[in-house]
C-alpha cells in the first residue's frame, strides 16, 4: 500500500491516529507498516520528517537515530553491522540519506548481510532516490510527507478533526459547516501555515527562506552534476518565476530569457521540481505542445513577491499544491489565441472537471466553448459570489 491511499490512510486517521493527537497523520500510516524493512520518507526540508523519525525512535525498542549529513567518513554498512551486533539495535533510523555518497549500495549491501534490521529513512530530493544506481524500489516501501494540507492545518491549530471532501463534494456545496467554520485560518495559512514550524514561529517566511538557500546551495549540488555557475542561474531562474505571471512561464521562455538552452532550462526545472519548490503541470490534449506551466509550490512566490501582489499567482499555486497532497492527477487548459479559457482540467472516477480559479473579475464566462461535464469556480471571495465555492475547501481534498 502507498501512503498517498487515502482511503486507507483516512480511516488511520479516524482510529489509530486518534492515540497520536500530536503526530503527524503519517505517522500513525508508518507505525502500521513498521514490520516492513525498508521505508524511505520523502518530503519537503521544514514538514517535519526529522521529528516523526524521533517519534519513531521514541516509540521503538533498540532503536538509533543518525543524521547523515554529519557523516564523515563513515561506512553505513559498517556502522549498521556494529550497532546490530554490538548493541543489539534492530531499528536504523537514518536522516536525509541523500548526503551519503553511495547510499543506495550500502542500504542494498545491509539488506543482503543484515536481513533482522529494520531501516527507515528521509530524503529532503526525490531527485537522489530516483537516480539510485541500484534498484531500491523492490526492497523501500516510500511514503510522501508533504506539509500540511488546510484540514491538516486547522487539525493542529484548532484540534479540530475534519473529515476528507471529494471533488464532488465541493461541486456539490456538500459539506459541514466545520468546514466552513475555519474559513478565516485561510490567509494564514497561505502565508506560511502550510509548514509545520508555523506553529511556533510568528514569521514563517523567514524560515522558509533559509530552506530555500539550504536547498540550492547543499541539496541540489549534492545530488546533481551541477557547477557553481549552475546553482547561481538556478536561484536567477527560481527569482524570475517568483516575479512572473503564472502564464506563460514555460521552459522555452526561461531559456530565452536567460540565453541558456531549452535542455538546460528544463533540466533546472526539473531538479527544483524535485526539491519540492517548483510544480510542472502538463497541458490537457494530445495535439498540443508538450510545454508544462510551471507553477511554485506555496507559498514560495511570497519569497519574492508581497501578498497583494503575488496573491493572484498565489491561488493557484494553491491548488496545484493541494492537487498534489490529494494525489489527485490534474492538467492546465491551453487557449487559442486572444481566447480565455478556465485553468484545469481533472479527470477523477465520477468523470471529468474543469475548474476556474477565480479572483475578481473570473467567473464561468472561462467555460464558453469548453465541453465538459462538470464545470467549477474556486474563488477566494466566493461569500460575496453566487457562482463560486470557496477556493480554501480544496484543502480539505487531502
Amino acid at each position: 500500500m502507498n501512503i498517498n491511499n487515502l482511503q486507507e490512510l483516512d480511516s488511520l486517521s479516524r482510529s489509530e491516529a486518534k492515540r497520536y493527537p500530536n503526530y503527524r497523520e503519517v505517522f500513525a500510516f508508518l507505525k502500521k507498516t513498521q514490520g516492513r524493512r525498508y521505508i524511505g520518507i520523502v518530503g519537503p526540508r521544514g514538514v517535519g520528517k526529522t521529528v516523526i523519525l524521533k517519534q519513531l525512535a521514541l516509540e521503538s525498542e533498540r532503536s538509533f537515530y543518525a543524521s547523515v549529513d554529519t557523516f564523515e567518513d563513515v561506512s553505513l554498512f559498517e556502522l549498521a553491522r556494529v550497532l546490530f551486533e554490538k548493541r543489539g539495535i534492530r531499528k536504523l533510523l537514518l536522516d536525509e540519506i541523500h548526503f551519503l555518497p553511495g547510499f543506495d549500495g550500502e542500504l542494498k549491501k545491509i539488506f543482503d548481510f543484515l536481513p533482522e534490521l529494520n531501516v527507515v529513512f528521509t530524503s529532503s530530493v526525490a531527485l537522489a532516490l530516483q537516480k539510485s544506481a541500484f534498484d531500491l524500489s523492490r526492497r523501500v516501501h516510500l511514503a510522501r510527507l508533504l506539509p500540511f494540507s488546510f484540514r491538516e492545518y486547522v487539525r493542529f491549530k484548532e484540534s479540530a478533526e475534519l473529515k476528507r471532501l471529494t471533488l464532488d463534494d465541493i461541486g456539490r456545496g456538500d459539506w459541514l459547516p466545520e468546514h466552513a467554520r475555519y474559513e478565516y485560518l485561510f490567509d494564514s495559512y497561505l502565508k506560511g501555515g502550510l509548514y509545520p514550524f508555523s506553529l511556533a514561529e510568528p514569521d514563517p517566511l523567514s524560515v522558509l527562506r533559509n530552506i530555500l538557500d539550504t536547498v540550492l546551495q547543499r541539496d541540489i549540488p549534492g545530488v546533481a552534476k551541477v557547477t557553481y555557475q549552475d546553482v547561481v542561474l538556478i536561484g536567477k531562474v527560481l527569482r524570475f518565476i517568483g516575479l512572473s505571471a503564472v502564464d506563460g512561464v514555460n521552459p522555452t521562455t526561461i531559456a530565452k530569457n536567460f540565453g541558456i538552452t531549452r535542455y538546460k532550462a528544463i533540466e533546472y526545472v526539473d531538479l527544483l521540481s524535485k526539491a519540492f519548490i517548483l510544480i510542472q503541470v502538463d497541458p490537457e490534449g494530445k495535439n498540443v505542445l508538450r510545454e508544462p506551466k510551471i507553477l511554485m509550490q506555496a507559498p514560495y512566490r511570497l519569497l519574492y513577491r508581497s501578498w497583494d501582489d503575488a496573491v493572484g499567482a498565489l491561488r493557484e499555486d494553491f491548488f496545484a499544491t493541494a492537487m498534489n497532497m490529494a494525489d489527485m492527477p490534474f492538467h492546465y487548459l491551453k487557449s487559442t489565441t486572444g481566447r480565455k479559457t478556465p485553468d484545469f482540467w481533472l479527470t477523477t472516477e465520477s468523470g471529468n472537471w474543469v475548474v476556474e480559479i477565480g479572483g475578481p473579475g473570473k467567473g464561468r464566462t472561462q467555460f464558453k466553448g469548453v465541453k465538459a461535464g462538470r464545470k467549477m469556480v474556486l474563488a477566494h471571495d466566493a461569500d460575496t459570489r453566487r457562482d463560486a465555492k470557496p477556493l480554501f475547501m480544496a484543502g480539505y481534498l487531502a
